[in-house]
């Protein structure tokens, strides 16, 4: 559980190639792509450019490199070449590589096109609830608190948390203790301690917190049929802080 300084370089580094993943899925035109074909351009950019590997591919028998998560679909949204997306969708793309034995963890929920105000705001609150969360974590805290702050932001603006998913410790494994919940009571749950390294990854929906897995076994969907966002990095306890393990170029901290 605990990650000494060496192992969190090489997953900083992970990290890193992640990053340039979503810098370069950042400058797709979305619009009539399928989602099959963004899974397709990442595994190959992983593979080829990368010489690295996207870690879900094989992970629990799942087939691709990414999850495509549209509109009302919460997460483990599986591509589809008859799945276009359209102006005015948002979409969750969910990737995860390994580099050199360690893993790393992102996601990012872009807006495809011209996109309306509910969904823009939906959005846009989600990334918030992400960062309050990683804002909580620090040695001495407790998981509770980061869920907290992540319930908190999102309930403040009138959406659910969604408490089926949650994030994960991460290293050598893609899924390792301890659990991260995104909703929670401060004070309570494991202690943070430096080395620590796990993911933040909130699913927010728009309307109620309920969600249904369709027969694929792998799609998650809103129970009401209103939108679903979701954000996630993976970060390490500090010794003072937090570090974000898979920050983007020109993303800022907002701690």
């Amino acid at each position: 559980m605990i990650k000494t300084a060496d192992e969190i370089a090489l997953m900083a580094e992970s990290g890193r190639l992640l990053a340039e993943v979503f810098q370069r899925l950042d400058q797709l035109e979305l619009v009539g792509m399928s989602t099959m074909q963004v899974n397709d351009l990442v595994e190959d950019f992983i593979i080829r450019e990368q010489q690295a590997r996207p870690a879900s591919k094989g992970q629990y028998g799942y087939p691709y490199a990414i999850n495509a998560s549209r509109n009302q679909v919460v997460c483990h949204g599986v591509p589809a070449t008859g799945d276009i997306l359209q102006s005015g969708d948002i979409v969750n793309f969910d990737i995860t590589l390994e580099k050199n034995g360690y893993i790393a963890d992102s996601s990012k929920t872009y807006l495809v096109g011209e996109v309306s105000a509910e969904a823009q705001r939906l959005v846009q609150v989600t990334y918030e609830a992400m960062w309050k969360g990683i804002a909580a974590v620090r040695p001495g805290k407790r998981l509770g608190d980061v869920g907290h702050a992540i319930q908190q932001h999102a309930r403040l603006h009138g959406y659910a948390v969604v408490k089926e998913y949650c994030g994960h410790g991460i290293g050598r494994e893609m899924h390792e203790e301890p659990e991260v919940l995104h909703w929670g009571r401060p004070n309570t749950g494991w202690l943070l301690r430096e080395g620590m390294v796990f993911t933040i990854e909130p699913m927010i929906n728009q309307g109620r917190a309920a969600v249904v897995t369709e027969a694929d076994e792998w799609t998650v969907v809103t129970r009401d049929g209103l939108l679903s966002a979701q954000f996630e990095h993976t970060v390490a306890v500090t010794a003072s802080g937090v570090r974000v393990l898979t920050l983007r170029s020109g993303e800022q901290l907002l701690l």
